[in-house]
């Protein structure tokens, strides 16, 4: 999968922050990266310090104008490709309506990027034309939601959308719910992890995105954590949930870019590839096939 929208009908979850992070993260394993900002906030666009002189050279000219992505990408310092917001964009529902072709319009131009590279989607909280076309144009959705009792609402809203979406799609959207802002301290950020792996299972990532100091501040110097704290556990985590990502094949690479970023996998990476290394064991004795047993991935 190389198209990913970040979604959640609730804000303030760490759509955006997960976004610049995973971009980052991307980059440094040179997957060149390409990410859309179609929130009309157009809060990362901000982080990454980039202008837009008017509204037809942000990503609202695709909707407006038809315009291909290639001619509205501009290049971060964080070393990925960006397509940036403008505040125009919330206009889109009402000047152009909510119809198939408007709808589309995303998927068919990302249908003319080149197919082997990765693509995020920052998608605005509310549901309108540029949520559901970013759902229309994924591959699989990665809903934040943080630890709290509303952000567990909108999961509760985006599970119901991405099954009235279905019925359009003709196939199921893979999903990923991503707990953000955790704080082991708090006895509801236990409370909301327990719900969600009740109600999702292994749709909700192993790896959880710690409240942490570095992920909030690396925004302010229009940083991803890697480059504010490369050493924070915030880093540590971003980094867990990409390994999680390419080992569950919910995010798939090249070889040359699915290297690890570390000499070894952190942990929860570590029990994710494990757990799949003896699924595999497991269908190949049911299959009749003498094995070597397999070697496991020391902690």
């Amino acid at each position: 999968m190389a198209r990913i929208a970040v979604f959640n009908q609730k804000g303030g979850v760490g759509k955006t922050t997960t976004a610049l992070n995973l971009a980052g993260l991307l980059a440094r394993r040179g997957a060149d990266p390409l990410v859309i900002d179609l929130d009309p906030q157009a809060h990362l666009t901000s982080v990454c310090n980039i202008t837009v002189p008017r509204a037809d050279a942000s990503i609202y000219g695709l909707y407006a104008h038809g315009t291909p992505l290639a001619s509205l990408t501009c290049s971060t310092r964080n070393g990925w490709k960006l397509v940036p917001s403008h505040i125009e964009l919330s206009k889109v529902d009402s000047q152009f309506g909510k119809g198939p072709t408007i709808l589309g319009r995303l998927a068919a131009a990302l249908d003319r990027e080149p197919a082997e590279r990765p693509v995020l989607m920052d998608s605005c909280p509310m549901l309108g034309v540029l949520s559901l076309g970013s759902v229309f144009a994924a591959d699989g959705v990665i809903i934040p939601v943080s630890t709290d009792y509303l952000a567990m609402k909108g999961a509760v809203q985006m599970e119901r959308t991405l099954k009235a979406l279905e019925q359009v799609l003709k196939r199921r959207v893979p999903r990923r719910y991503l707990i953000t802002r955790y704080d082991p301290r708090r006895r509801m950020a236990a409370d909301i992890e327990r719900q969600l792996r009740a109600r999702y299972g292994n749709e909700v990532c192993a790896t959880r995105i710690a409240e942490n100091v570095s992920i909030a501040e690396s925004p302010a110097s229009s940083q991803d954590v890697f480059e504010h704290a490369p050493a924070s556990r915030g880093a540590r985590d971003y980094t867990e949930l990409l390994e999680e990502f390419l080992v569950t094949r919910f995010i798939r690479l090249t070889e040359r870019e699915a290297r690890p970023v570390l000499r070894t996998a952190p942990p929860g990476a570590r029990t994710a590839l494990v757990a799949e290394k003896d699924a595999q064991i497991r269908r190949n004795l049911t299959a009749g096939l003498k094995l070597v047993p397999a070697r496991r991935i020391g902690t």
